[in-house]
């Protein structure tokens, strides 16, 4: 006989799981004792949410499902920020949570929380366990859904009498082969490609707007293919960011709110815009009416409802972006690169609108962010929290490849880059991990430098700190007038309290000390915070402003006078 927590720890094992995020409490007790005497590691971290967005940086970093694991009620609500960031971004994690016994199910016992009620808008399924001889294919249903199609994060609600149900291993229920009405779809219609085919011929401006569907799907090495067979522009979204090398004469680089200048012109004068695994997010379109006005749209997505979402397209190709791509590529006639004046456009367009870096002497953090993509050589795993951080690192990386770039797209949530990036270390253990934060976003999980300090996570955590809430502050100083309400944060002696965990750092506070406490950092052999006291009222630009069309920026550099 074997108990409902042996079985499912037994099928963690069968689905390759080595690392789970969680947090124990009463409901999970029965699980945790099985995990006492397990070869399966448990991180115990400081706060559920950190376990969800370990868990979710954990799936990022390595193309593999996350698992974290909570208690009932205030455990399990805990995770919900972090399922919706997972849900929002379509990254694969498996949230396991304790619950009352069946027999109080509605009762509103003792720590009690409908969860998988709560979570159902931000999962892509979820399940609620009675007996104990459904968890090996529930959990193998789970991994499958989490995993495949548009991956997305799948909750199992474990009470707790189902986890102590001893069972007869002959009465487990097996794995299903199939969920019925479950059937992504990954191969691409070859007339709609053909279609596609025909307009990318036909097309005098083409541009390529590839979002995190390439990355999900692996679709890097065919998304360059793709691009170099047609000599097409690339402009990606934030979590496209790594999807081509930051160094690829084709890339433009990010477009949107604050994308590029000569992506941004890009996109409103080309003729052709083909989508891939992007879903016309309205960060990236800015007013939808002005975005691509003079072209005919190509959209690419796993998932069938994101088509015609946003934007109805010419040719829609429901797919993967990995099959399709190579499909489109096998199709295809060598022309060679066909739209020649095109591209030298959107070359001079790049030459002369550089993103801007000051150099007054001010400890700006482009600069500091530039520096550390110097010493890394554009490698390692970036991780950043939300805000200014976040678009200046994205801004001023070089990402060279896929998977090197973790960031909380879709929800925008604070507090998410810290753990995430903990998670990061776990998957990646020989990569050089850095978290890019601001001081308002690590305040959001501080708690977990005990997770660092105790399992002595090698991470590398660079606050950019100016005192304020930036990104709001940014919207208050251009739209409401210099009225910081609410946004100005009191100094924090963050090298202390990591002294506190037994965790090194260092304070930065001039220009010339940059370079040296980075490499300090980078070649100490554990985790090291560094903190970096920026110019307080630095912006993030170019910007679009809300409603704008998004060559109407803001903040616009120009090394030449002039428009474009």
């Amino acid at each position: 006989m074997k108990t409902g927590a042996a079985l499912l720890i037994d099928s963690l094992k069968e689905e390759g799981v080595k690392v789970i995020f969680g947090y124990p409490g009463g409901s999970v007790l029965p699980v945790y004792d099985e995990l006492y005497d397990s070869d399966l590691r448990h991180i115990l971290v400081r706060h559920e949410q950190a376990a969800v967005h370990a868990a979710d940086g954990y799936a990022r970093a390595s193309g593999k499902v996350g698992v974290c694991l909570s208690t009932s009620g205030p455990g399990a609500c805990n995770l919900v920020s972090g399922i919706a960031t997972a849900n929002m971004d379509s990254v694969p994690v498996v949230a396991l949570t304790g619950q009352v016994p069946t027999g109080m199910l509605g009762n509103d016992a003792f720590q009690e929380s409908d969860i998988t009620g709560i979570t159902m808008p931000v999962t892509k399924h979820n399940y609620l366990v009675k007996d104990a001889k459904e968890i090996k294919r529930v959990v193998s249903s789970a991994f499958h859904i989490a995993g495949t199609g548009r991956k997305g994060p799948v909750l199992i609600d474990l009470p707790k009498d189902v986890l102590t149900q001893a069972v007869d291993p002959k009465d487990v229920l097996s794995k299903d082969a199939e969920l019925r009405g479950y059937k992504p779809t990954l191969k691409g219609h070859s007339r709609q490609i053909k279609k596609a085919l025909d307009m990318i011929y036909e097309a005098k401006k083409p541009l390529v707007y590839a979002g995190g569907g390439v990355i999900s799907s692996g679709a890097s090495e065919e998304l360059k293919e793709f691009a170099e067979l047609f000599c097409i522009p690339v402009t990606t979204t934030l979590m496209g960011l790594g999807a081509i090398p930051c160094d690829h004469p084709l890339n433009l680089g990010m477009l949107g709110m604050h994308g590029t200048e000569y992506a941004n012109y890009a996109v409103t004068e080309c003729d052709l815009l083909i989508a891939v695994g992007a879903r016309f997010d309205d960060r990236v379109t800015g007013n939808i009416k002005y975005f691509a006005p003079n072209a005919k749209i190509i959209h690419m997505d796993i998932d069938p409802a994101e088509i015609g979402k946003n934007v109805c397209p010419d040719v829609p190709i429901v797919g993967d972006a990995k099959l399709v791509l190579s499909e489109l590529c096998k199709m295809a006639e060598k022309k060679g690169c066909f739209c020649e004046p095109w591209v030298k456009q959107v070359k001079t367009w790049r030459e002369n609108h550089p993103l801007a870096i000051a150099d007054d002497g001010k400890l700006h953090p482009q600069y500091v962010i530039r520096k550390l993509s110097e010493i890394l050589d554009s490698g390692g795993i970036i991780v950043s929290e939300v805000g200014q951080n976040q678009m200046w690192a994205a801004q001023h990386y070089g990402f060279r490849r896929p998977r090197q770039w973790i960031s909380s797209g879709g929800l925008g949530t604070m507090g998410f880059g810290f753990p995430a990036a903990i998670g990061a270390c776990f998957a990646k253990p020989g990569e050089t991990v850095v978290v890019i934060a601001g001081d308002g976003s690590f305040q959001m999980n501080i708690q977990e430098l005990g997770t660092v300090a105790q399992y002595e996570v090698p991470l590398k955590m660079v606050i950019l700190d100016n005192m304020y809430l930036g990104m709001v502050r940014q919207w208050q100083e251009l739209f409401y007038d210099r009225r910081y309400s609410y946004t100005e944060l009191p100094p924090v002696d963050f090298v202390g309290i990591a002294k506190a965990y037994g965790i090194k750092g260092m304070l930065v506070d001039s220009v010339k000390e940059v370079e040296p406490a980075l490499r300090k950092a980078v070649d100490y052999e554990g985790p090291y915070l560094l903190d970096f006291r920026i110019e307080r009222e630095e912006n993030v630009f170019p910007m679009v402003p809300a409603g704008a069309a998004i060559s109407e920026m803001i903040g616009k550099h120009c090394k030449n006078a002039g428009e474009p």
